[in-house]
């Protein structure tokens, strides 16, 4: 096996030792993904060594030897090739494979940041100068385990990016750190034996798994923004006692508690198709979807993770709640935690130091539950990178009847499946290996603290009576422009951007089937982005609005101040050349007609 450098990362090049220089470049291309000699492979960094095409000379004969690292250099790379190949550390981390990736703006801050533990000098202990150090004022690291423990509560995991100061600490500055994500599927391109199942050896194998408790988290703290966010999701339980799921959107932020913390911050919950009873949830496929996340983005948010309620109504007078979940039963269950890791691999965390580009998850999963004192709890959790694989490739099962187990598949004709292995204690207090069939799920879990914050906080404003939230139709509460007109009705704030900014609105503009307005609301969203007036303004005088207005005029309800919502100075022809909804039939007319197309009446 020779390893191959390149500036996309390295691999490993399978050849004998009579092998020709041509046949094996002719491999290399072909691993790379050159079409032409465009690259040339050298034996040394320096570009020294040239290896050339030759039917004469093998591999032998060069002392090209199993084990040996050649390196690759494009013949027109992008960049300058002494900037690619660069093995420099920049703040002690080394872009391993995917050099060009672009990592979230929270990681690119916290790896500028110094992590470090500051402390005071002590009085007692420290017989030091002001300007001195010793063992008991020296700053800490970030991963230190003591003082993570010593903390009030006590942190069980480090940050990730305290790992990542953890694995380029020490005297290398993680010249040798590849994050390499866990692969359970045989390797392709393995010519000497028949595919499986008629064949496989130990350099096409996956390695067995062993389950460790994963030691990092990617996200430290869950913190929603405000208590009306919560309270509206958990209005759908409260209503019909079954069981209900929306997914969170937000932003990540540092967590200043925890050294080089990452929290996610939810500002609202859009709740997508689904069905639900008291003991089970279906989600249904969601055509909205892509213009939800693209809605959110340009109000500079994200999708961060999901939200499920398990309630149980213990004593409706005291308005308690079951205690279901605790050590003595199960936090998540298994077909949840193959649930989150299917979410997770879908939001996958771009890290740098990965060959692949992309290393774990920041994707949350927060559950809405009976907490010890019989009253609603959120517990935010995630699964770890190794669950994160198992679900990937299809490798994890639920257990019918026991929902904390989980099992791992066996291997069959169609699929190979490594063994999975957990450490557990016997009875007689000794670490024994036990095959994951079946394996407790909370070798899985990752506990996130979920918070509120005392001082709440508001991206989108908060009305007495807000707009209907999507997908609620079981509730007989819809979005239409009924809703809409009784909406804007009810809310008469001489602030347009106080009425607009609300998420389930905009989402109901843009994905209304009468006038979608997604090609013409981004000064809109930007507006309410920047929570800026007179964007807000400005859009409110485009003739979308003015045709807006216009619907919710169609549908019998009286909505104070609607000329002033209007377009100033124009909003009476605007609305005259706007669409319009026959009264009759409500069939929507083209601008400048006066009967309608569908019943022949004229317009009123």
């Amino acid at each position: 096996i020779i390893r191959v450098q390149s500036p996309d990362g390295v691999k490993r090049i399978t050849a004998t030792k009579r092998e020709t220089v041509a046949t094996f470049l002719k491999k290399v291309a072909k691993e790379f993904g050159f079409r032409n000699n465009g690259f040339s492979v050298y034996t040394n960094r320096n570009r020294t060594g040239e290896i050339t095409a030759s039917q004469n000379k093998s591999l032998n004969l060069l002392k090209i030897k199993h084990g040996d690292m050649l390196f690759l250099y494009p013949l027109s790379p992008a960049g300058s090739s002494s900037e690619t190949m660069d093995t420099s550390v920049s703040q002690g981390l080394r872009p391993v494979g995917a050099s060009q990736v672009v990592e979230d703006e929270i990681d690119q801050y916290l790896i500028k940041q110094d992590g470090k533990i500051y402390r005071n000098r002590d009085q007692q202990l420290c017989h030091h100068s002001p300007l001195g150090k010793c063992v008991h004022c020296v700053p800490l690291e970030p991963f230190d385990e003591d003082y993570l423990n010593h903390l009030e509560p006590p942190v069980k995991h480090m940050s990730f990016h305290a790992y990542i100061r953890k694995l380029t600490g020490g005297a290398d500055k993680g010249k040798f750190v590849a994050l390499e994500n866990i692969s359970c599927k045989i390797k392709s391109g393995c010519e000497g034996h028949p595919p499986w199942p008629e064949g496989i050896c130990t350099k096409c194998q996956p390695s067995a798994i062993t389950l460790n408790r994963q030691k990092y988290r990617h996200v430290d703290n869950i913190m929603f923004e405000n208590h009306t966010i919560a309270d509206r999701f958990l209005d759908f339980w409260r209503k019909t006692g079954n069981q209900h799921l929306g997914y969170l959107y937000g932003r990540y932020t540092e967590h200043k508690d925890i050294p080089l913390g990452i929290r996610a911050e939810v500002a609202a919950i859009y709740e997508p198709p689904q069905i639900g009873t008291q003991n089970s949830l279906e989600i249904l496929e969601d055509p909205k979807a892509e213009v939800v996340d693209e809605i959110a983005a340009k109000l500079g948010l994200r999708k961060v993770g999901w939200i499920f309620t398990d309630l149980v109504s213990e004593d409706t007078r005291k308005g308690t709640v079951r205690y279901s979940r605790n050590k003595d039963t199960y936090y998540l269950s298994a077909e949840e935690c193959i649930t989150a890791g299917y979410f997770q691999n879908q939001q996958p965390n771009i890290c740098r130091l990965s060959p692949d580009g992309h290393f774990g998850s920041k994707f949350v999963t927060v559950v809405a539950t009976g907490g010890p004192d019989n009253q609603v709890h959120f517990e935010g959790y995630q699964v770890s990178n190794q669950c994160m694989a198992l679900v990937r490739d299809e490798c994890l099962l639920p257990c019918r009847d026991a929902p904390q187990l989980g099992y791992a598949k066996e291997s069959s004709s169609e699929q190979y499946v490594p063994d999975v292995f957990y450490k557990d204690i016997d009875k007689f207090g000794n670490e024994i290996t036990q095959l994951a069939r079946p394996l407790p799920v909370e070798y899985l879990i990752i506990d996130i603290t979920t918070t509120f914050p005392k001082d709440p906080v508001y991206t989108f404003s908060i009305s007495q009576n807000p707009f209907p939230i999507e997908n609620r139709d079981v509730l007989g509460e819809t979005q239409d422009f009924h809703s809409l007109a009784t909406y804007l009705s009810q809310n008469t704030s001489s602030i347009f951007l106080d009425i607009i900014s609300d998420f389930h609105l905009l989402l109901f503009l843009v994905t209304n089937d009468v006038m979608p307005l997604r090609d013409s609301i981004s000064l809109l969203l930007e507006a309410v982005r920047t929570k800026n007036e007179e964007l807000a303004q400005t859009w409110k005088k485009s003739e979308q609005w003015a045709t807006i207005e216009q619907l919710c005029s169609t549908v019998g309800v009286q909505i104070s101040g609607l000329q002033e919502y209007g377009a100033m100075g124009g909003s009476t022809h605007a609305a005259s050349a706007a669409i319009w909804a026959c009264q009759h039939c409500t069939y929507v007319n083209q601008p400048g007609t006066d009967h309608c197309e569908m019943c022949s009446l004229p317009r009123t």
